[in-house]
């Protein structure tokens, strides 16, 4: 294992801070060193590296590609080092700093977008980065802190809290089922257009799930003419123009429902649900900013108006 001494981290820690200030001078200046001191010191760093951090010209430095990607990973681990031991003294601080956050697209317009005013008025210190998309990320590679995901991930490295069993169940417009009619039976939607969404994780269709009448789950995998790649809120819209049936949550589709403008159908198959879950690395050190979000997303779920997951 490799071993890092006082002296490698100083270096480190003016490496980070002549890059984030684009100078070795404003760096010296603002740790109260002299520029030479912290030009030696990142030449050292550099030579035990074996590559150049920086590029240099007579009036400015430049971090060059590796210099970039050590910047990134060496700021991650010095505030992992400054937040593990503000916890273990007890001087946690007030959350703060850069929280990213990768949510699906549903999940995030639908439910956690709504609740951020809260957060933010209650965090005033921490900055949010999201990513909205559906595809499997890299934590480490691409420096998440959090995800929030359909389903258990089967990723032991991957911590999982359940945020709510989402109720699912078919709609279709007015105006599609009075063309149409209105299926009663599984068997029917072969007659109709239904609208699926390829999963990115796999490149197939998401089963469309019910329960059948003897109480046992059921999983539905069809092909139809009529998908969505990327992005499910195109299964809504599409759906919403009267394009055919889709499956979605309730908490996307009972406002629409109550105006008039989508109907669910086939009831007597209804009652599953999709699991929604909030997700860390289990050997990351939790920060003051990422228990806050855990805590606060948790609390919101609970006290809205879906069941809670069975834990």
């Amino acid at each position: 294992m490799r071993t890092f001494d006082p002296v490698q981290l100083n270096s480190i820690e003016l490496f980070c801070k002549a890059a984030e200030l684009g100078s070795f001078t404003a760096a010296a200046e603002t740790l109260g060193l002299t520029p030479a001191s912290v030009s030696r010191s990142i030449k050292r760093l550099e030579e035990r590296l074996g590559v150049r951090l920086f590029s240099r010209t007579t009036r400015s430095v430049r971090l060059t590609a590796e210099g970039a990607l050590y910047q990134q990973e060496c700021q991650r681990a010095l505030e992992q080092i400054a937040e593990a031991e503000r916890a273990i003294t007890g001087h946690q601080k007030v959350p703060s700093g850069l929280l990213r956050i990768s949510i699906g697209t549903l999940y995030a317009n639908f439910r956690v977008l709504p609740l951020l005013p809260r957060f933010t008025a209650a965090y005033p210190q921490i900055e949010l980065e999201l990513s909205l998309s559906n595809r499997v990320i890299d934590f480490v590679e691409e420096g998440f802190d959090l995800a929030i995901r359909l389903g258990i991930p089967p990723d032991s490295r991957l911590i999982a809290h359940p945020l709510e069993d989402a109720p699912v169940g078919i709609y279709a417009t007015p105006g599609y089922l009075a063309r149409r009619g209105v299926p009663q039976t599984l068997d029917e939607l072969a007659q109709h257009d239904c609208i699926q969404f390829i999963l990115p994780s796999t490149g197939r269709p998401m089963p469309w799930i019910f329960s059948g009448p003897d109480g046992k789950d059921i999983d539905l995998t069809f092909h139809s003419r009529l998908r969505v790649l990327d992005d499910a809120l195109g299964c809504i819209s599409w759906a919403q123009a009267g394009g055919g049936l889709f499956q979605t949550y309730r908490f996307i589709a009972d406002p629409l429902v109550r105006h008039g403008e989508l109907v669910e159908v086939l009831q007597d198959f209804g009652g599953r649900t999709r699991r929604f879950s909030i997700l860390y690395p289990h050997n990351r050190h939790l920060s003051a900013r990422v228990r806050a979000f855990v805590d606060f997303m948790r609390a919101e779920m609970k006290n809205s108006d879906t069941p809670p997951p069975a834990n």
